[in-house]
């Protein structure tokens, strides 16, 4: 018999036709999505976060010259021990101090020239000079007679405070005229917050207050248009924000806790546990009976 011939197996497989190119639409509208998801865990984080963390991000956006986003970082020496003192107490401290320099009679005349602020570091008083010397004789570090009245007026207001003291001195950029072996603006601005410090040392503020003294000469001017402008000429107090510590956390929850417990107590409400509120005492101090209906609720009638 002859052999057969091989049978031939045909196979047929269709290709899938595989689609256009559909653009990069989906990785624009990912990202929005993306970064819509980090702005809310931010506003998540910001809620839940500490009072420290909050006003030290607030004082980064409202704070208009930038010293806010400075607190915390140490670049001005005490943001890190910052932020137990509102900002309310600050303002009410801002207008004490306002108030001290409107009654002291010698101060009349230069009250123009002290600007007081609250910022992210804390409030912060600026002395700035005119064109022939407000508050030190031109071209020295010694105060003149106004600056005295005025340093003194502030010592003893900041000196009641348990608050830290930065000090700092600023002058234009004209150069120091009698500039003999080397003594420049740098020394002059540091002299001149140092003598500051230690004339209000002398005068009211305790001795450990002050924690800094710089000296900036013209690197950090008020009016940057303007370089020789006198009021670049300045002397800088930051009264700094408290130090926060784990005691004074603890003692104000406890405080809360027992005006809520008196709160409670008054109203004659339960407690947060569900356990019913003290009577209040009697005239002769002895607890009043809890009646019968409060002591223990009625029982509901059996269903028979």
């Amino acid at each position: 018999m002859a052999d057969k011939a091989p049978q031939i197996i045909i196979i047929k497989r269709k290709k899938a036709a595989h689609g256009g190119h559909h653009g990069g639409a989906w990785k624009v509208a990912y990202a929005d999505f993306v970064t819509a998801m980090m702005a809310l865990f931010i506003v998540l984080w910001l809620l839940s976060s500490s009072e420290q963390v909050q006003k030290a991000v607030g004082g980064y956006f409202t704070d208009p010259k930038g010293h806010g986003k400075d607190v915390g970082n140490g670049l001005r020496g005490a943001g890190s021990e910052s932020l137990q003192i509102h900002k309310d107490d600050m303002k009410k401290l801002k207008e004490k101090l306002e108030q001290a320099v409107k009654d002291t009679s010698s101060l009349e005349k230069i009250r123009d020239h002290i600007v007081i602020t609250v910022t992210g570091e804390g409030l912060r008083v600026e002395l700035i000079e005119d064109e022939k010397g407000m508050f030190f004789e031109s071209g020295s570090a010694a105060p003149s007679a106004f600056g005295k009245d005025l340093l003194k007026t502030l010592a003893e207001e900041i000196g009641k405070l348990p608050n830290k003291v930065t000090m700092e001195g600023h002058t234009d950029s004209k150069p120091f005229g009698n500039g003999k072996d080397g003594y420049s603006n740098w020394e002059l601005s540091t002299d001149r917050a140092n003598n500051a410090r230690r004339y209000m040392m002398g005068n009211g503020m305790k001795d450990d207050q002050v924690t800094q003294v710089r000296g900036f000469a013209d690197q950090s001017l008020r009016n940057p248009a303007n370089p020789e402008d006198p009021s670049n000429r300045r002397i800088t107090l930051i009264i700094q924000y408290q130090k926060t510590t784990a005691a004074d956390s603890a003692k104000a929850a406890a405080d809360a806790k027992t005006a809520d417990a008196k709160t409670a107590d008054a109203k004659g409400e339960p407690g947060k546990d569900g356990k019913p509120a003290a009577a209040p005492p009697n005239k002769d101090g002895k607890p009043s009976p809890v009646p019968a209906a409060a002591a223990a609720p009625a029982k509901a009638p059996e269903k028979k």
